[in-house]
């Protein structure tokens, strides 16, 4: 009797997330046999390694009190707006830091554990998200926008608490300390919700692979068509869970076109900032010349947001420098204007027709644009250039960072450790592994293809810039990503609308080294002016 009568009064869960179950996916596979992209002929989209119920097993404690009701209670409240708008509902008592998180969370595990609508682009979740957000509840005194807001982070970013992974299977257990940029988040007040999926080793592995593929993860597909359109690399995870609205923001990295390509393709906002603003400490890397975090959202307002959040001088990246004070990315916000500007065209991208109409809009808004014939440059040797810096730097960030129980140390030893089981490691192959393992170029050398990459990118843009006075440049999607990284210099990328089978096509503001505050500026007048973006209608 007192055994009923306990189980009376125990208060039932809301939620009960069911066990995932691998699916069949013998029928998306042979679908996709024949795709005109030949990196969507897909091998496999689950993976072999990870069990989606560990996810759920984290996520279910934290939501047992949330249900399907409250879901679509909070839903006009949260879905798609901004950070501010977020804040400002919280400030009237409408909602809690702590019921945004467990919005989040169920809204990953509606979504994400439905085989027909799974992007496979969560690997991990904080297990003190919904803890760590009554706290900001009970305290309330944070002073930047970004405090209790849930952030995903790209899975080679260091985090307590979660493995940093890469994506790679010899990564599966890595235990680390929170990365510089992660410390800034978290100081401002910033919850981390969990880890997202990428293409395996930042797209640094396997040779003309699909892109958002890892160990790890699985295949990351597309909101705006699962099996249809790539989702861009490699922040393929940050990209897709932004569309989806799986958080408030996320974070990304690049190296060359990592945060364009899946923000583009995705119809999302993505900084990749000039090297050096934000520290590259504690992230797995493939450059220590190139590399650089950045912030991918749903609005430019909020990038300028999470950018404020993460700059800092970090004195073990010998690249930081401490940048403007936050203040100047959120005014940049409050003072976007277009007029009297002077923008590049690239006469090459006049034929997209998108590309066309968005250029016309700009000169409504009172900018000038020019048309020039785009600069010639040799980057012949660029692989052989990220074979030699990841072949130093993994080694250093494995020595440095990696926690003890992983044992390999160098670029030969991860080969060797998939070559064990290729099948499950390494399905796709390792191809550009074994460039770097049998690199050899001298550091002469290496400096002499350093220099010529940067004189040479930085000439594709100052031609046009100084002949013209510009205050930036005017690309689509990731087209100039390997321009602006070998130039060091910043890019924005904003939506700019759809083609005709409903794929994500952005426009790209470039500038010159630490105008961040410019390309915010630009953007958000142009993202206000047009309002192209558009929700994925699957993922209401």
């Amino acid at each position: 009797m007192i055994l009923v009568v306990f189980l009376a009064c125990t208060p039932q869960p809301k939620t009960i997330i069911a066990p995932w179950v691998p699916y069949d996916e013998s029928e998306e596979l042979m679908a996709n046999e024949d795709h005109e992209v030949s990196r969507m002929r897909y091998k496999l989209i689950q993976s072999k390694i990870s069990d989606k119920n560990d996810i759920w097993a984290t996520i279910q404690p934290q939501i047992s009190d949330f249900g399907e009701e409250d879901y679509q209670r909070l839903h006009p409240l949260i879905f798609e707006q901004d950070i501010s708008v977020i804040q400002n509902n919280i400030g009237e008592g409408k909602l809690t830091y702590a019921l945004l998180t467990k919005w989040f969370l169920y809204r990953i595990a509606k979504y994400e554990n439905d085989s027909n609508q799974t992007l496979h682009t969560i690997i991990s979740i904080n297990p003190n998200a919904v803890a760590e957000a009554k706290a900001k509840d009970q305290d309330k005194q944070g002073l930047h926008p970004l405090y209790g807001m849930p952030i995903l982070l790209k899975d080679n970013i260091g985090t307590e608490g979660m493995p940093t992974t890469a994506g790679a299977a010899v990564l599966a257990e890595n235990r680390t300390r929170d990365a510089f940029i992660v410390e800034r988040v978290k100081a401002k007040g910033g919850i981390i919700l969990g880890k997202v999926n990428l293409s395996e080793w930042a797209y640094y592995f396997c040779a003309g692979c699909p892109v958002g593929y890892s160990a790890i993860g699985g295949q990351t597909l597309n909101p705006y068509g699962r099996m249809q359109f790539e989702t861009g690399g490699s922040s393929s995870g940050s990209g897709t869970r932004m569309a989806a609205s799986y958080a408030v923001a996320a974070v990304g990295t690049e190296t060359s076109g990592s945060i364009l390509s899946p923000s583009s393709a995705n119809s999302i906002v993505g900084l990749k900032p000039t090297i050096g603003l934000l520290s590259r400490g504690g992230i797995v890397p493939i450059s220590s010349t190139l590399d650089t975090p950045g912030p991918m959202t749903r609005s430019v307002a909020d990038n300028a947001i999470l950018l404020s959040a993460m700059t800092g001088m970090d004195s073990a990246d010998p690249m930081s420098v401490a940048g403007p004070a936050q203040e100047a990315y959120l005014q940049a916000i409050e003072t976007a204007d277009m007029k009297g500007m002077r923008f590049g065209v690239n006469a090459q991208f006049k034929e997209d027709s998108l590309y066309a109409l968005a250029i016309e809009r700009i000169e409504e808004l009172g900018a000038e644009v020019i048309t020039f014939e785009p600069e010639s440059v040799n980057f012949s040797g660029f692989r052989t250039f990220l074979n030699a810096d990841m072949k130093v730097d993994l080694p250093a960030y494995l020595e440095t960072h990696a926690s003890e129980n992983i044992k390999v140390r160098s670029v030969a030893d991860v080969v060797a450790y998939n070559l064990e089981d290729t099948l499950i490691r390494s399905p796709y192959g390792q191809g550009l592994f074994d460039g770097i393992v049998a690199e050899d170029i001298t550091a002469e050398a290496f400096d002499s293809l350093k220099m010529r990459f940067k004189a040479e990118a930085v000439r594709f843009f100052e031609v046009p810039m100084t002949e013209h006075n510009l205050d930036g440049i005017l690309s689509i999607n990731n087209w100039n990503a390997g321009h602006a990284a070998m130039a060091q210099y910043p890019c924005l990328t904003v939506p700019m609308g759809y083609l005709e089978t409903g794929q994500p096509r952005s426009l790209t503001f470039i500038a010159r080294p630490f105008e961040e505050a410019k390309l915010l500026k630009m953007g958000y007048a142009f993202e206000q002016a047009t309002r192209h973006r558009q929700f994925p209608v699957n993922y209401p």
